[in-house]
């Protein structure tokens, strides 16, 4: 099923007419085409078909998407295929039984020993093919080979923790269809087993995407995040990152905006102020091809800087051009470790060694004084050492657009972790900050209001 928008009537009763069209004799595969779709309900129904959903993008491959897609489900080799092991055996055992297995495709199925000296295993495997009757084969496998495995892994527990990605991945699947009591259940066991593996999950990441009141929308294509806003995900990725592994995931209201500081735009800068409940923005009127420097602290020996980068052409009619970030840079000087990131490509660099990605990857890398995660074509996290944690969101335009083109945000988090010698444009704001606001009166724009802030000893004409 193709579609390009929402459903024009109640998804109740579309889920049913669709479940007993289909009778549980054909997979339900649901592609939605471009941002206008739920795709939430997409993927619950396809799921609940025993099939699955893609998100189509409106660009110019998007016949190539669709084909690949064509491609990975179009050939069927087996169907109802099911691994069966002793009961007395194993324990904990993941998804074992697959409606279809498709050309090309792997299954893997993990599971625990009851006996931890046992040195065998026997499966038995049944299925149907396209060209063959029903089959059964069941085969015995030595549990030493295995074991070989995990002395070459680089994290040494790797069986391990295939079974609980397996078992996360199920979770998470199962929890898209339930409700009420069951899916809490279901979220609750899924975040435990990411954060005492350490896996990135919808669970405990997450994308940042701009403000709606972000002044330069036209063109702008991030994915969408349903039912959330800039402040929420920020605040739920630091309550994520400052949390230990054993203790319960939560995002509360108390929660303040403490730490969190923003440059994205033309670079529009926006500093949380706590203890007034409210923020200071700004912004940099210089010229493309100017390096500013956000922060420099010399003790962590963490340093930001962003190159700046202008529209495609120049606005003769404007008196300041409009500039964004088109590179950061972020280095830790201690570690010897350096990332720079531009709307095309990301390079870390760890002393001589240089390592490459590009925004189509999804990554998740994680070394002594260092974690990155990219997330596909949306954002990427950055942590070095024990300092602050930084949000990098890609920003894309339409690539044939005559005007504006990609451009970066950064997010600063956990700014306290700083030290009181911090400086630079951004991170002379790390450290607790005053203002006081007088005269307000009616703007050029009714519904901005003009005053007089007095912030280190200045007098300054501003705008809420």
């Amino acid at each position: 099923m193709l579609t390009d928008g929402q459903p024009n009537v109640g998804k109740f009763d579309i889920q049913a007419h669709v479940k007993k069209a289909i009778e549980g004799k054909y997979p339900l595969y649901n592609l939605g085409f471009g941002y206008g779709v739920d795709y939430n309900f997409l993927e619950k129904m396809a799921l609940e078909n025993k099939g699955l959903a893609r998100r189509i993008y409106p660009d110019s491959d998007a016949s190539l998407q669709l084909q690949g897609f064509y491609d990975e489900v179009s050939n069927p080799m087996l169907t109802d295929v099911e691994l069966n092991y002793p009961v007395n055996e194993i324990s904990d055992l993941t998804k074992n039984s697959f409606k279809h297995f498709y050309d090309g495709s792997e299954i893997v199925v993990a599971g625990r020993f009851i006996d931890n000296n046992q040195n065998s295993l026997t499966v038995d495997v049944r299925g149907e093919g396209v060209s063959m009757d029903f089959f059964d084969l069941s085969t015995v496998h030595k549990v030493s080979e295995c074991s070989k495995l995990e002395q070459q892994y680089i994290f040494g527990d790797y069986i391990e923790r295939l079974w609980a990605y397996l078992t996360i991945e199920q979770l998470l699947e199962e929890r898209i269809a339930a409700t009420g009591e069951e899916k809490e259940n279901l979220t609750a066991e899924a975040l435990d087993l990411s954060l005492k593996y350490k896996f990135v999950t919808p669970l405990t990441s997450m994308v940042v995407t701009k403000p709606e009141t972000y002044d330069n929308q036209d063109g702008i294509a991030d994915k969408p995040i349903e039912g959330r806003d800039i402040f929420t995900v920020l605040l739920y990725l630091r309550s994520q990152m400052a949390r230990t592994v054993d203790s319960q995931m939560a995002v509360c209201s108390s929660l303040s905006y403490r730490g969190v500081l923003i440059v994205d735009g033309d670079p529009h800068f926006i500093i949380s102020v706590p203890q007034k409940k409210d923020a200071i923005c700004f912004n940099i009127n210089e010229n493309p091809g100017a390096v500013l420097n956000l922060i420099n602290d010399p003790v962590t020996g963490i340093t930001v800087n962003g190159e700046l980068i202008g529209d495609k052409r120049v606005n003769s009619d404007a008196k300041i051009q409009n500039t964004y970030f088109g590179k950061l840079g972020i280095a830790n000087k201690h570690l010897d470790l350096r990332l720079t990131v531009t709307p095309e490509k990301i390079t870390i660099q760890n002393g001589n060694e240089k390592t490459g990605f590009t925004w189509l990857d999804s990554v998740t890398l994680q070394q002594e004084g260092l974690t990155l995660i990219i997330n596909r074509e949306k954002s990427l996290v950055l942590k070095m050492g024990s300092g602050a944690s930084f949000v990098i969101v890609l920003h894309q335009v339409w690539k044939k657009h005559p005007l504006h083109q990609d451009f970066l945000g950064l997010y600063a988090l956990e700014s306290e972790k700083l030290s009181e010698q911090t400086h630079g444009l951004l991170g002379q704001f790390f450290h607790p900050i005053d203002f006081t606001i007088l005269e307000i009166h009616p703007g050029s724009d009714p519904k901005k209001p003009d005053a007089t802030m007095i912030v280190k000893n200045n007098e300054l004409t501003v705008t809420r």
